[in-house]
Parts: C-alpha cells; sequence; structure tokens
C-alpha cells in the first residue's frame, strides 16, 4: 500500500512539474502593423517571426519553444503603451519594439517599471540617455551614425554647406540635431533648415526651398513613404546635388516606392540584406523565402534582436529578466559562436550596440554598399 501510495505520488509529481518546464517563453512584440510606421514595424515583426520560428526547430531556449505574439501599436503612442502593460501583465519575458522613437519612449516606461528587458528599432539618442536598465537599440544611435555621416559629406563630397530636410518628430528632430552637431564637428555650414511633417504627401514646397538654398548637398532624414515621396518631388523639380541620408533613405521599401527618383541617392546604414557577408545573404534569402519580398535593416532588427535573446538567455542558463538584462550591459556576441546574430556585435552600459555598418548607394534601382566602415569602437 505504502509503495503505491508512493508511486502515485511520484506520478502525480511529474505530471504537475511537466507543465512547468514545457512552458513556453513568451515574447511580445510591440510593432507598427498599420498608420505611419506599417512598413518599419511589419518588417521589424517578420523579422522577430522567422528568427523564431528558426530557434523554435532548433530546439528552442534551454529546450523551451518561442511564444511570439504581436500587437499593432497603430505608430500610436499610446497604444504602445497599452499593449506594454498588456504583455507585461501576460507574463512577457523580453518584450520588442515599438520601432518608432516617440512610441518607444513612453511605452519603455512601463517595461521598465516591471523590470521586463525591452529591444527596440528606434534611433533618437534620447531612448538610451534616460538610465533605463532594461532598454536595449538593436540600430546604431543617432549620436553613434551621424558623425560617421558627417564625415562622408565633408570628405567624400567636399561639400562646404549642405541642406537638411527632417521629419518633425522625435526620430526626425534628434537625427536633426545630431547630424548639425556632426555636421558643425567637422567644419560644414547648415543652410536651409526644412521641417516637414510624418505622413507628409506633399513634398513640392519642401524640396523648393531646398532648391532655391545654396547648399551643396541635401541630407534627407524622414522616415519611409516619405523619403520616397521627397525623392520623387526632388526628381520631379530636377534637383541635381548630391542627396544623402541614413538608414531610411535608401531602404528596400524606399527603392520600390520611389523608382527610378531613388537612384543616386546616398546612405549611411547600420543594416542592409545588401551586406557583402554570408550569414546576411543567408538570412537575405530566408527572409524572401518566407514573405515574398526583400527585407529592410527593420526586419533584420527584429531577427537578429530575437537571437539575442537566445544567445544570452542560454548564457546565464535561465529565463530570469532582471539577469538577463544585468548581462546584456557589457555583453559581445560573435558570428563564429552564433551565427543568427549575423555580424559581432557588443552593448555598452547604456544598451547601445557598436558593430560594422555601410555605406550605400542606389544604383539602377538596388541598393549597392559601396563602403563597409569599421565599428567605432574598433582599433
Amino acid at each position: 500500500m505504502k509503495r503505491s501510495t508512493r508511486l502515485i505520488a511520484a506520478i502525480g509529481f511529474a505530471l504537475a512539474a511537466a507543465p512547468v518546464f514545457a512552458q513556453p517563453i513568451k515574447i511580445a512584440g510591440l510593432v507598427e502593423l498599420s498608420g505611419t510606421g506599417a512598413t518599419s514595424g511589419t518588417n521589424f515583426d517578420n523579422g522577430a517571426k522567422l528568427a523564431a520560428k528558426e530557434i523554435n526547430a532548433a530546439g528552442g531556449i534551454l529546450g523551451r519553444q518561442i511564444d511570439y505574439t504581436s500587437g499593432d501599436t497603430q505608430s500610436n503612442p499610446a497604444v504602445s503603451k497599452a499593449l506594454a502593460q498588456k504583455a507585461i501583465d501576460d507574463g512577457a519575458y523580453v518584450v520588442m519594439g515599438p520601432v518608432f522613437s516617440g512610441s518607444i519612449l513612453v511605452s519603455m516606461e512601463e517595461t521598465r517599471r516591471a523590470g521586463v528587458p525591452n529591444f527596440t528599432g528606434g534611433e533618437a539618442a534620447s531612448i538610451t540617455q534616460k538610465g533605463n536598465p532594461y532598454i536595449f537599440r538593436t540600430s546604431f544611435t543617432q549620436a553613434a551614425a551621424m558623425p560617421k555621416v558627417a564625415r562622408y559629406i565633408k570628405n567624400g563630397l567636399k561639400a562646404q554647406s549642405v541642406d537638411i530636410m527632417w521629419v518633425n518628430n522625435d526620430f526626425g528632430k534628434g537625427g536633426r540635431d545630431m547630424i548639425v552637431k556632426a555636421l558643425a564637428a567637422e567644419g560644414v555650414k547648415v543652410g536651409a533648415d526644412i521641417s516637414t511633417d510624418p505622413g507628409q504627401v506633399d513634398f513640392s514646397s519642401a524640396v523648393l526651398k531646398a532648391k532655391q538654398s545654396g547648399g551643396d548637398a541635401l541630407f534627407v532624414y524622414t522616415n519611409e513613404e516619405e523619403s520616397a515621396r521627397a525623392l520623387r518631388e526632388l526628381r520631379k523639380q530636377g534637383y541635381a546635388k548630391p542627396i544623402i541620408g541614413e538608414t531610411t533613405l535608401t531602404g528596400q521599401k524606399v527603392i520600390e516606392l520611389a523608382g527610378e527618383a531613388a537612384n543616386g541617392a546616398i546612405a549611411h546604414v547600420g543594416l542592409t540584406a545588401d551586406a557583402p557577408i554570408d550569414t546576411v545573404r543567408k538570412f537575405d534569402k530566408a527572409f524572401q523565402q518566407a514573405y515574398g519580398t526583400r527585407s529592410d535593416h527593420n526586419g533584420i532588427k527584429g531577427y537578429t534582436a530575437m537571437y539575442f535573446i537566445k544567445v544570452m538567455t542560454e548564457r546565464i542558463g535561465k529565463v530570469d529578466g532582471k539577469a538577463f538584462a544585468a548581462a546584456m550591459h557589457g555583453a559581445k556576441m560573435t558570428v563564429k559562436d552564433n551565427p543568427g546574430v549575423l555580424m559581432d556585435v557588443t552593448f555598452d552600459q547604456h544598451g547601445d550596440l557598436d558593430r560594422e555598418s555601410f555605406l550605400t548607394k542606389v544604383v539602377n534601382g538596388k541598393q549597392v554598399v559601396v563602403e563597409t566602415l569599421p565599428p567605432l569602437g574598433a582599433k
């Protein structure tokens, strides 16, 4: 009788314990699937889903499957905040997104209070300057990217003055301030300072201001759809000076929307599916097979972020948000040990990353990498 009791107890314990160990790891996506950020958010979401599928097929993380679910922020900071709270209530281990800087600056306060690690594709420098120990960037901060752009404007284009066209939101304001500072450090003057609205359709007036200015080149810092509209209007009005930007100027979606008007545009990009790197080429092929289109930089951000989660969770040996966040500061991940991260990467104490980046130019409707730039921390 005692033996039967012990056996029943053992079976009961095993049944009770099994679901705990088999429990999936909840990761929540806060992504712009509609509104002005739909292109960015959809790509980010698709990249994250692709990585989760690959990781699960290979055995998951610490033997547990990833349960990735995404909610539409509608490109609205208030909705982003509500979704962040829902993700926390649902027991998310890590939150992915939003991509837009204005949204993450609001929603990350919720994940910070809850002690939940949060990856973002936002580039505004202020995101990681608020002392939040749970925020980690999947892209370069504007403070790191703009000096590279300014150096090219001075040394590559030999420009003495530059006009700036920027979108009037948190993303655009931060980029505008950083490029002005970087240009000043290089001794390059700012000519026309042209503010545009989020979602702006008509760029005729903005382009006319650039044409009437005496600047040697134009720096464009707007979201993807607006960048395409600006490029089309620049071509329509016969603007003939160099057009330079950051990641959002020469991405795949911009090229598709702008058509021939994108040819000649130059940009510094932290991530591109056209990078001459084997792991990136493999990702590009897998993304196209999964979604029937090429990924932009946001897709790579979502993909690599999911692999960052896998690498660091397995490194600490447990699913623990606070331990994960602590381990991320100062972390280094290499492609040799973790191919899914695509490129060797390091994180600093603020949650900003450092890795190689690229100078690209649109040639015959394709983004071409013309130069690979070393990490800022390279000796």
